[in-house]
């Protein structure tokens, strides 16, 4: 299995600057977009479905705003849309779909990047996940949880982390959030298999800031710890430049092909 969560900021963009011609060359499985900033009703999703993708949305009812979307080549056996509670649900930030037995959550986290009141929305919604996800766990043991968390885990995580120590999306309550997260049986793929990489989903649109690999990686695949043994490997891939973010590419074998090995 092939999945990539791309945060696109804006699929109209994005498809404006060249994403349907490179998504042609890959042979990705699923597709995990977030701020994808529309309606589906208003995006031509034909070359998606050409290119063999059915999808599912979550958009934010708020023009222009948020929103997630998941293409895949395999039908869900289920799909929800949101977590069930309202104040992150109209804002369009989780997507969930089932295949068999495995969960695909699709998240765009707020950023808090506008003030102090969307910094205490995001602490409020990195708590409220963290419930959801652990009572979903009860009857979906097998989670994949891809998106833009808006933040920095560790040191290695950015390129300046120093004068960003008091910057949001590195803040100290931020990343001990993160620590909890990875210390309740969930596994970050990318650094599980690059325990020492240094490797950026993110620039700021900054003159030189992506040209100088000035980045933070914002972006993750995480798995159940259950599902560890099959990463095969996860890569960030910053030679796809049709947004501020680039994809976070996740491989995966399925327990079949392992039963098989």
């Amino acid at each position: 299995m092939q999945l990539i969560s791309y945060n696109i900021n804006g699929i109209r963009a994005a498809i404006r600057n060249g994403l349907i011609d490179w998504l042609s060359t890959q042979q990705f499985d699923i597709l995990c977009f977030q701020e994808v900033k529309a309606t589906h009703d208003v995006v031509d999703l034909k070359p998606f479905e050409e290119l063999g993708y059915q999808y599912h949305w979550h958009a934010a009812e708020k023009k222009g705003y948020s929103g997630v979307a998941t293409f895949s080549k395999q039908v869900p056996t289920n799909t929800v849309s949101g977590c069930g509670l309202r104040v992150y649900d109209c804002e369009g930030r989780i997507l969930r779909t089932d295949f068999d037995d495995l969960t695909v959550l699709n998240c765009y986290f707020p950023s808090g990047t506008t003030g102090e009141l969307r910094q205490g929305v995001k602490m409020e919604f990195l708590r409220d996940f963290f419930n959801y996800v652990a009572e979903l766990r009860k009857t979906r043991p097998k989670v994949i949880v891809v998106g833009d968390y808006n933040i920095a885990h560790n040191a290695i995580d950015i390129h300046d982390p120093v004068r960003n120590k008091h910057t949001t999306g590195f803040l100290p309550e931020e990343r001990a959030w993160m620590d909890q997260w990875f210390a309740s049986g969930m596994t970050d793929a990318f650094r599980y298999k690059h325990p020492d990489d240094v490797a950026y989903s993110w620039w700021s649109y900054r003159a030189g800031a992506r040209s100088g690999n000035k980045g933070w990686r914002i972006d993750y695949a995480s798995v159940t710890d259950n599902l560890r043994d099959q990463i095969i490997d996860c890569q960030m891939l910053p030679d796809a430049v049709h947004a501020d973010h680039c994809p976070v590419h996740l491989t995966m074998s399925n327990s079949k092909e392992r039963k098989s090995e």
